[in-house]
């Protein structure tokens, strides 16, 4: 069994918390793990976003593997949050499982440029509460009858397909930041960047200290797709 030692007890107890909350919206959930030196790229999708999570873990050192200087496997999330050792800072790394189609299309590496007109982290919280408010409302102004999922999925499709201000960015990203906790507060002596909305070819990247969401843009078809 391949051992990833992670940099410290709280780079572990934040990885558990993340592959927990994908857990949580989906029991099946798998993960697609990518080492860069001493960073595990982690990606996600939580299915009720659209959206790829990206969460960069600390490693204490590269990882290898006998011959092999970088990992590249897709795992169930499930079993990758089993063996997540809080006090030790490891993680095994079981069995490759079948990826899902979001898991053979990523974002680019590279090529990543800063867009204009992303609010500081306060107002992106405030953006997601007034959303959720509204889906709330809105659901409760509905007679009984008439509350089925076509409905609530209606007014939900409604408010989180919103692009944020003058970006391109979609309400659901920040709502999928939000609830896969990217957007709690950055402590005070944090020398974090704030964050940042980024694009390379089709793709839109919102970046915060915790994580990143990413979400191919609309009405760019499949061009500029990276596919490893």
């Amino acid at each position: 069994m391949t051992v990833l030692h992670l940099a410290d007890e709280g780079e572990a107890a934040d990885f558990a918390a993340f592959l927990a909350r994908l857990i949580h919206y989906d029991r099946g959930a798998a993960v697609r793990l990518q080492t860069t030196g001493k960073t595990l790229a982690v990606f996600g999708r939580p299915p009720s976003f659209e959206v790829l999570a990206i969460r960069a873990v600390r490693l204490a050192k590269p990882y290898e593997n006998g011959l092999e200087a970088r990992l590249d496997v897709t795992v169930s999330a499930g079993e990758l949050l089993e063996s997540v050792d809080e006090a030790a800072a490891t993680a095994e790394v079981p069995a490759a499982v079948t990826g899902p189609p979001w898991a053979g299309v990523l974002p680019p590496r590279g090529g990543w440029r800063p867009r204009p007109g992303l609010p500081a982290m306060d107002a992106l919280r405030a953006t997601v509460a007034a959303a959720v408010g509204e889906f709330r409302s809105r659901t409760e102004e509905l007679a009984p009858e008439q509350r089925t999922r076509v409905a609530l999925d209606r007014i939900g499709r409604e408010i989180w397909s919103r692009t944020l201000g003058d970006t391109e960015l979609p309400v659901r990203a920040l709502h999928a930041a939000q609830s896969l906790g990217f957007l709690r507060p950055v402590p005070q002596a944090s020398d974090s960047e704030p964050p940042a909305l980024l694009s390379s070819g089709t793709w839109l990247r919102l970046r915060t200290p915790f994580g990143s969401i990413a979400v191919r843009r609309a009405g760019l078809g499949a061009l500029d797709v990276s596919v490893r």
